[in-house]
């Protein structure tokens, strides 16, 4: 069985050209909560084409869009040639960086096998200031075969209500043909303890990996 836990099997889909998940442009629900937010340091991880990158630098957020598959970067890098600088080729759980003041969940956690989730959640709780928000789409739907993986709305507030809290549930109004109907805008707030980040001088370089220039 193919593992989407490997950057193989996103490596042959983007080299190929099968990607039903791509396509979709920034929802307005999206596009009202940053454009609401002073500017903010945002991680985009599994960023694919990273079609939201351009809005967000737009709205003047300080964006890193992170994917492990070298052809989703490449293929970001050739539609966003003025953004290239803020893409980086590295693997989500291996990053050791500062935390950031939100994190933009497009596509990503449904991405992952199953047994991968409270990892995700982990992860994403520690590169997320306190304070900070889980801001994104979420695929809420009871599939049995994927990716994408949906997670029933239960499942979902188990897995993150350790560290964050739920602040937005909203119906999504438009989505891709993969995702219709069954996808979710939510803000996640991350509770107030720490859970020791590293600080901006221990950042630098540590998860083997390299922006694309």
């Amino acid at each position: 069985m193919a593992d989407s836990s490997r950057a193989d099997f996103w490596e042959q889909r983007y080299r190929e050209g099968v990607t039903p998940w791509e396509g979709g442009q920034l929802p307005p629900r999206a596009r009202a909560f940053f454009a609401a937010q002073r500017p903010l340091r945002v991680l985009m991880p599994g960023c694919g084409s990273a079609a939201d990158l351009p809005p967000l630098l737009a709205m003047g957020h300080d964006v890193l869009a992170v994917d492990f598959s070298e052809a989703a970067i490449e293929l970001a890098a050739r539609q966003w040639p003025e953004a290239a600088g803020r893409l980086l080729l590295a693997d989500f759980f291996q990053l050791q960086m500062p935390a950031f003041d939100c994190l933009f969940e497009r596509a990503f956690l449904c991405a992952l096998p199953v047994g991968m989730r409270s990892q995700y959640a982990e992860r994403v709780a520690a590169l997320i200031a306190p304070g900070g928000a889980l801001a994104g789409v979420f695929f809420v739907a009871d599939t049995e075969r994927g990716p994408p993986f949906g997670m029933q709305a239960e499942a979902l507030r188990e897995l993150l209500s350790p560290w964050f809290e739920l602040e937005e549930d909203l119906a999504l109004d438009e989505s891709v043909a993969v995702f219709r109907n069954r996808e979710r805008w939510m803000v996640w707030r991350r509770r107030g303890f720490d859970l020791g980040q590293v600080s901006e001088h221990e950042s630098t370089g540590n998860c083997g990996a390299h922006r694309k220039e």
